[in-house]
């Protein structure tokens, strides 16, 4: 937190911190910016409600977390990279409804290659591919909700690809 505001990352770190207690409700506000986490039922599914100033049209955002199931994340063959998601959002394969996706299956990809968008808070941010290779799954539907570092995609590199 810096200069009395909190930032994206400042948020997931206090739902991170929220997520590890015994807290059933957890409230903040710094400055314009308040944030809202609940359990349900006393469960492990949180429901953060940030509330931001009347700024590029966006009063309230309501993002809601599923409990995690890393613990029975499918397993993949050391040889391929997994594309995670870099924070919670929603994931995109195209730039817009109407519009192709990024990229398909069985594609070729280089390092900078926009794959997808997660779109946080109304902000649309493009994920790259960080490698060079080939397309060969993708492990979340289009406009589904992605926790940090979700697995989203997997790609094969090219031997070459150092």
């Amino acid at each position: 937190m810096r200069n009395g505001s909190l930032s994206y990352e400042d948020v997931l770190r206090i739902v991170e911190l929220v997520k590890t207690t015994q807290f059933s409700e957890f409230r903040l506000k710094v400055g314009e910016v308040e944030v809202h986490l609940r359990r349900s039922n006393g469960a492990a599914a949180q429901h953060p409600q940030v509330a931001l100033p009347p700024a590029a049209g966006a009063v309230a955002a309501e993002a809601v977390a599923t409990p995690s199931s890393r613990g029975a994340e499918r397993q993949f063959p050391p040889d391929v990279v997994l594309v995670r998601s870099p924070m919670v959002g929603t994931f995109y394969r195209a730039p817009a409804p109407d519009a192709a996706p990024f990229v398909q299956v069985g594609q070729h990809v280089e390092p900078d290659t926009t794959v997808c968008l997660i779109e946080v808070m109304k902000l649309m941010n493009s994920i790259a591919a960080d490698t060079r290779g080939v397309v060969i799954e993708f492990l979340v539907e289009n406009g589904a909700y992605v926790e940090y570092a979700q697995a989203l995609m997997v790609i094969r590199p090219d031997p070459e690809a150092g």
